[in-house]
């Protein structure tokens, strides 16, 4: 019996479509361990199974170590990566099922990648070139339904052709470059896997250019003079109008003019002023918004915002947009949300309102709205504690974005004391409006001043003259880094949390406060040096709105392919030229790097030496010894898994602390039990 072949990009999506399409119930059917559902709709017989993602990724055809080298192909990714050798069983079954299917539905993912992994899957099984194409933004039974009957008849094609020449440009770009870089420190006598990308190098030339300011920062010295001023028994601070004084001198003198003499208040300014509520949430401030209250990293926020659209509670996270339109039916989903305790009061008053409207940002997405909760409230019981706080984040944003606008008032007292002029500010919030909505997650600043008339005296209880220095520029953090890409066109929703990562990886960055390494340093200096355009921030964005314009139908993949394979054969002669020049700079700083990584702390045995790791030829494990050998025989064994020191030692026996990572596993410290030393 034949049937219609819906195939979606993940197994939870493609179960929710058959719950929601089935007549009865449908039927789960497993093969190989990979399962898959058979339904009835309306008469018709539907089978409904997973791609599991990216099934054909682009390889060389042939492996060469020379480049560049643009000679590539989709491949079955289980034959490119061993890690990905679990996608077989998922492959061979959508082969199978093709075999009896007499018509195809996508119903993957709708974005560029989800529109490629459709129409691989339609090409190199179904062998099809078409099929009809079912396009939602949350997995509610109501909008998949919804989806089904309203299926457009074909898949997005010129979504298909930007991202098939996405996948190329990156391919050609990162196979090249890393392939270029490698080579380059294996003939200067050293081997070690580098990488460099598209997108990838731009944002490492950013967080360079950043390092680069803060250690070429020079403080300068400033002196600053602050009046602590008694109005009714409460102590308010004052700086005087200069504020910064950068001559010690005329700060000096001016405090000496104030020493002792009374403030006496000049001018009095109150403004009141509406604060708007915050615009829906995108997947960019998501991840910003989440870094600033959990601390999770781009990709952490991404992951989870995934599991829970995977499980109906949220719209598709993968969004630029801050547009939410009247057709999700606001009232119901506040409805649905004033289930939940915690909410229930702001659902409430939202829902006493006779219209509702939000407070929409100008960003727009052409696949799908704002990230938003669904009317599928989950048992917040069952979520994880990351879960919980990713869904009430979603959950509270979504709720303040309809409230009323917060009125705040701010106030600024000057003072004359002697003839010189302090200021004191102050803000305060009169009525919260939306901000009680979004508690705790919004913070603004409340200093009330206490009430007082002009040409009323005050004592100085307190005149300080404080010496400072200016600060050098802040470091990225992993939620900042990413609003900056977005704000510079690089990369894509869907691409940035895991770039960054790939940089955390590479060992290229460390820390929450992004520090740019020694060999990241290194990499982008000879590149920037030798072969400035694969660094070039300006030529990315170039491609990217070229990408943007296969799209718009105003240039073709094979354009902008051709484009790129011209651009980078120029970039890679020149870079063959001084690959030796590259390779040496690089082994320098491979060597630095590597040396600083192997150093846990000082010997708590000699105090002298430093506890290095070291790799025995004997054992093949590695293990930490002292670097006075053999004056100091101090040894260690190690676990196994990637050694990180901490900077930190064991407040008991002074022994180097270090932080552990192993693949799959959180990492851990070697902390000691304060019994072990008694």
């Amino acid at each position: 019996m034949t049937y219609e072949l819906i195939i979606a990009e993940k197994t939870d999506a493609a179960k929710r479509i058959a719950e929601a399409l089935a007549d009865i119930k449908a039927e789960k059917k497993v093969t190989n361990k990979i399962p898959y559902f058979e339904l009835s709709h309306d008469g018709k017989k539907i089978v409904v199974a997973s791609a599991v993602g990216h099934l054909f990724v682009l390889a060389e055809n042939k492996k060469t170590q020379d480049y560049p080298n643009f000679d590539i192909s989709w491949q079955p990714s289980y034959k490119v990566f061993k890690k990905s050798y679990f996608t077989k069983n998922y492959l061979d079954l959508l082969t199978q099922l093709s075999k009896n299917a007499s018509s195809y539905v996508i119903a993957c993912d709708y974005d560029t990648e989800g529109e490629v992994i459709g129409r691989n899957v339609l090409k190199f099984i179904c062998e099809k070139s078409n099929a009809k194409r079912m396009k939602f933004s949350t997995l509610t039974k109501e909008e998949l339904f919804d989806s089904y009957k309203n299926a457009s008849k074909s898949i997005d094609l010129k979504l298909v052709e930007a991202g098939e020449a996405r996948h190329y440009l990156d391919n050609y770009w990162g196979l090249n470059s890393s392939k270029a870089l490698t080579l380059a420190i294996k003939n200067s006598g050293m081997f070690k896997l580098l990488s460099s990308g598209r997108v990838q190098s731009p944002i490492l030339t950013l967080i360079a250019h950043k390092e680069e300011q803060i250690e070429s920062f020079i403080p300068k010295q400033y002196w600053q003079l602050l009046a602590k001023i008694n109005i009714k028994d409460q102590l308010i601070e004052a700086l005087h109008q200069e504020d910064k004084f950068w001559d010690k001198k005329q700060a000096s003198l001016i405090y000496k003019k104030c020493k002792d003499k009374d403030a006496t208040v000049k001018e009095i300014k109150k403004r009141e002023y509406n604060t708007n509520p915050p615009t829906p949430f995108n997947i960019t401030s998501l991840q910003t918004e989440s870094y600033k209250n959990f601390g999770f990293s781009p990709k952490q926020t991404l992951d989870i915002a995934e599991r829970l659209y995977l499980s109906a509670h949220i719209s598709y996270p993968r969004t630029s947009s801050e547009k939410l339109p009247q057709t999700i039916d606001y009232k119901k989903i506040i409805k649905s949300l004033s289930s939940i305790k915690d909410l229930n009061k702001n659902a409430v008053l939202l829902l006493q309102k006779q219209h509702l409207k939000p407070n929409e940002g100008t960003k727009t997405d052409p696949a799908h709205i704002a990230v938003y909760p669904t009317a599928n409230i989950p048992n917040i019981i069952k979520l994880n504690e990351q879960e919980k706080k990713i869904y009430m984040l979603i959950a509270k944003r979504f709720l303040a974005v309809f409230a009323d606008p917060a009125l705040r008032e701010s106030m600024e007292i000057k003072f004359d004391i002697n003839n010189e002029i302090f200021k004191a500010s102050g803000s305060r919030t009169i009525n919260p409006g939306w901000m009680s909505f979004y508690a705790p997650y919004v913070k603004f600043k409340e200093v009330q001043l206490p009430e007082t008339k002009e040409n009323e005296k005050h004592t100085v209880k307190d005149l300080i003259l404080k010496e400072d220095k200016t600060k050098p520029p802040a470091r990225y953090t992993q939620g900042s880094i990413i609003s900056e890409m977005d704000e510079k066109n690089l990369g894509t929703r869907a691409t940035r949390a895991q770039i960054l990562q790939i940089l955390y990886d590479r060992y290229y960055i460390e820390d929450k406060s992004i520090k740019i390494t020694e060999i990241g340093k290194s990499v982008i200096k000879v590149l920037e040096k030798y072969v400035p355009e694969l660094v070039s921030e300006d030529l990315t964005r170039q491609f990217e709105l070229e990408l943007e314009q296969i799209q718009e139908s105003r240039t073709t993949e094979e354009e902008v392919i051709e484009k790129a394979k011209q651009l980078l054969t120029k970039i890679f002669v020149n870079f063959k030229k001084h690959e030796k020049n590259i390779g040496k700079h690089l082994v320098e700083a491979l060597k630095e790097t590597q040396d600083k990584a192997s150093i846990l702390g000082k010997c708590p045995v000699c105090m002298e030496g430093d506890l290095r790791i070291l790799f025995s030829r004997k054992t093949k494990k590695k293990f930490v010894a002292c670097n006075k050998y053999p004056e100091c025989k101090t040894t260690y064994s190690l676990t196994s898994g990637k050694v990180i020191p901490t900077g930190e030692t064991c407040q008991y026996c002074k022994t180097p602390l270090i932080k552990v990572q192993r693949t799959g596993k959180r990492p851990f410290k070697n902390q000691r039990r304060k019994m072990r030393h008694d």
